[in-house]
């Protein structure tokens, strides 16, 4: 049996809704994106969503937006991809990180206070695998220091916790539709707020910071003049990406659903396993369920990660830690040691295959496999 890592749900009502955007004259940002746009922050329950090229785009347009630059901090987790913190640099500012909590791999709350210095502006945690980090607890923490929150959630758009949706609480929520996310458009992205002015700086931050775009110069009955207010960026959602987003939207929750069954069928399987482990979702939690990862001897991981590939199952790792990348390591002097739960999971984690297409059969062939690797590992 072959079990490919990722399979994407799209399909021929999909195709058929570029195919009209495709005969259409207007393909970049337009009326399609801004139906997106107005569907994705009502499925959030924020008043405003903004369409973009990537996550990554989208967390550093935000930061540039706030004005977090040179000379200023912000928190943030080394148990993440690593466009989290190298949009801090490349913003200008400095990643500081926390470490995580043993059990989910989130961002430990608890230890973000004594790494608040005066240079500090911002917190940007990350809503790891689909379970959201405790943002009522960052909220306070935030507004006693006067912080901003910027949330990576490109695991969680499904994602809730203690009736908290990403977005809600933070000044914004930036999310991806990357070729393996629960939605996708091969590469896009989304900022969610509820800042109307923030939202519209992004429109313009997007487009090279311009007053007037494509609508407005060239489908407008009469030719409008833009200005260009500021230095932006060129990295808006286009109509082609938004016709593959909008059904898939439209079919999000009956997808996590499937997502859910495969999760629970895992997290039974293993339970009774010895040698493994895995993250967990916390009460009052929905995960967005958009990977799921396993833990086992770091000693043994490799190993085990080869047998499953022997048998023709996909896998991943998400994710080594940050700090101990070769770049963070030299540019900023960290070392191993300095964030231990980080580490104990970057070491550790097998990311399996999940995703609705996947079969029971599919299911019962990677927990048999990997059953059987760990006994004779």
């Amino acid at each position: 049996m072959k079990v490919p890592f990722y399979l994407h749900n799209i399909g021929e009502k999909e195709i058929a809704q570029v195919a009209e955007i495709l005969k259409t004259p207007l393909l970049t940002t337009g009326p399609v994106t801004a139906e997106f746009e107005s569907l994705f922050s009502k499925y959030l329950g924020v008043k405003h969503a903004v369409g973009l090229t990537s996550c990554t785009m989208a967390m550093f347009v935000t930061l540039k937006a706030l004005d977090i630059g040179p000379g200023d901090e912000v928190i943030t987790t080394p148990m993440s991809f690593i466009s989290t913190a190298n949009v801090i640099i490349h913003a200008g500012a400095k990643p500081v990180f926390v470490d995580v909590e043993p059990e989910t791999g989130n961002i430990n709350v608890k230890l973000i206070e004594e790494a608040i210095t005066p240079a500090t502006k911002a917190i940007l945690p990350v809503h790891l695998y689909g379970q959201m980090v405790d943002m009522k607890r960052i909220k306070v923490i935030a507004d006693a220091y006067n912080l901003y929150i910027i949330e990576d959630a490109a695991h969680a758009i499904e994602s809730r916790r203690d009736g908290i949706r990403p977005g809600q609480l933070g000044n914004a929520a930036c999310f991806s539709f990357y070729a393996t996310k629960n939605i996708t458009c091969g590469e896009g992205g989304a900022i969610a707020t509820g800042d109307e002015a923030l939202a519209g700086k992004l429109k313009k931050m997007r487009l090279h910071g311009m007053s007037k775009d494509a609508v407005d110069r060239y489908v407008a009955k009469r030719y409008q003049h833009y200005d260009m207010e500021f230095l932006g960026y060129k990295c808006n959602m286009n109509n082609i990406d938004a016709a593959l987003l909008i059904n898939q939207l439209n079919l999000i929750e009956e997808r996590w659903e499937r997502r859910q069954e495969i999760c629970r069928n895992y997290e039974k399987a293993f339970s009774k396993i010895e040698g493994i482990d895995y993250p967990k979702v916390l009460e009052n939690s929905r995960s967005g369920r958009h990977l799921f990862t396993v833990w086992v001897e770091p000693d043994s991981r490799d190993k085990i990660m080869w047998k499953l590939q022997e048998k023709e199952i996909g896998v991943a790792v998400n994710f080594r830690p940050i700090h101990l990348m070769k770049y963070y390591r030299e540019a900023f002097g960290y070392q191993p040691g300095m964030f231990p739960e980080a580490e104990r999971i970057g070491g550790s984690t097998i990311t399996l295959p999940l995703y609705p297409k996947l079969s029971d059969e599919e299911v019962d062939y990677i927990i048999n496999t990997i059953r059987d690797a760990i006994l004779r590992k």
